[in-house]
Formats: C-alpha cells, sequence, structure tokens
C-alpha cells in the first residue's frame, strides 16, 4: 500500500493517504481531494440545500468560503470545526464571553 500527501483542495491542510482513499473522497466530491474537516462542511452544506443545489454547487461554495480566510490551514481547521459544533448544538452565535483572542505564533508555516 503506497501512501500519498496530499492537499485539501479546499483548506490547503496537507494529510498522507492511500491512493485508494484520495480516488474514494475524490468520487465522492466532484473529483476534488477534501480533507476530512472540509468534506463534513460539505456534506453538511449539501445536507441543507439538497433541493436547492447538488454536490458540486456545495463544493464550489465551501470552495469560496475557504478562499476568503489567507491564514495557516491548521487555524482555518480549528475554526471550521468551532463553526461545526455550534451548528450542530444549535448555538449560532459566536461566544463573546472571552475578551482575550487566541492565535498560532508568526513561526507557523503556510502552505
Amino acid at each position: 500500500m503506497e501512501i500519498e500527501s496530499v492537499q485539501c483542495e479546499c483548506c490547503g491542510l496537507k494529510e498522507d493517504c492511500t491512493q485508494e482513499y484520495i480516488s474514494e473522497v475524490k468520487a465522492k466530491f466532484d473529483g476534488k481531494w477534501l480533507c476530512g474537516l472540509c468534506s463534513e462542511a460539505v456534506r453538511d452544506e449539501f445536507s441543507r440545500g439538497k433541493k436547492q443545489f447538488g454536490m458540486e454547487e456545495a463544493v464550489r461554495a465551501h470552495m469560496s468560503f475557504c478562499g476568503k480566510f489567507n491564514s495557516n490551514p491548521a487555524v482555518r481547521v480549528a475554526d471550521g470545526m468551532k463553526q461545526m459544533l455550534r451548528r450542530r448544538s444549535g448555538d449560532l452565535s459566536s461566544s463573546k464571553s472571552s475578551s482575550k483572542k487566541y492565535s498560532r505564533s508568526a513561526s507557523t508555516k503556510l502552505y
């Protein structure tokens, strides 16, 4: 089994995967390879707007969303997970209780 490094076409996160897994993911998402978080976000987008658009449009919408941010992929993954958890818990408002903001150090590499 050969392992290959592949980059998410939405957020830029890199993962090591088998070619078989890469092919399966691409088959589900209009020929694009998406990391686990982005694939969940696209599935969520697709299920919420099923009658309005298909998987191809859901992938494009999420790629557009990811393209609006110009930060490290790890930061975007964390932000995406936070947003997804809020959506699933029913709390759509952002937490304003803490005035302190956390961020990655400047030494974090961009991919």
